[in-house]
């Protein structure tokens, strides 16, 4: 069950707006970037094993929790190397970010046993947890993006799923996206603090 959807605080909102405002007017002049999904599922595969491995026995590590972090490793690669890791595409819904290639991956994962579902309750609310069933290959995976997976973890893995999904709702790129569109990897290079991983140069 997911919870913690909240509406924009009047500042964030002023924020989103400067943001997108920024965005449009830099496409239309020029040299942006044009970030599409370079879907990885092979790698894809490999991290979600690695944090089902290193993490998927904790009470809190349900589905939403999962979506979170996947999305975080996505974006934070993303923005601190603008280079793609996993590349996944992610739909922004009420409750958060959600990988679209998440269900067709699973359901052939399961096939092949090399991971499997299992159902729980935390605090008294049915949660969906998913326990690997092999070792990650770790070969397929650069040392900066075991780092960031890693970071991660670190900083977002204890969080249950009102505190990420609360959490993910203040994060740029989520806060620009249309309901139930396609939230853009760009936007991640407009991030502040608590948000960003990168340093930029002071202008």
């Amino acid at each position: 069950m997911e919870n913690g959807a909240r509406k924009l605080t009047p500042q964030e909102k002023q924020k989103t707006e400067e943001i997108f405002g920024i965005l449009m007017e830099e496409q239309k002049n020029s040299d942006i970037r044009i970030n599409i999904p370079q879907k990885n599922i092979r790698k894809f595969k490999e991290v979600l094993l690695y944090i089902l491995q290193k993490a998927g026995a904790k009470p809190n590590l349900g589905l939403t929790v999962l979506y979170k972090l996947l999305y975080f490793i996505d974006f934070d690669y993303y923005e601190k190397y603008e280079k793609q890791l996993m590349g996944l595409t992610y739909i922004k819904n009420h409750h958060g970010p959600t990988p679209r290639e998440f269900i067709k991956v699973i359901r052939k994962m399961k096939e092949n046993k090399e991971l499997e579902e299992v159902k729980s309750k935390y605090f008294q609310l049915d949660q969906r947890k998913y326990l690997p069933l092999r070792e990650p290959n770790l070969d397929v995976l650069k040392p900066t993006e075991l780092k960031m997976i890693d970071d991660v973890l670190n900083k977002l893995g204890e969080m249950n799923a009102t505190q990420i999904s609360e959490y993910v709702h203040g994060d740029i790129p989520f806060q620009v996206a249309d309901e139930r569109e396609n939230i853009e990897y760009e936007y991640a290079l407009y991030r502040e603090k608590p948000y960003s991983v990168r340093q930029y140069d002071k202008i």
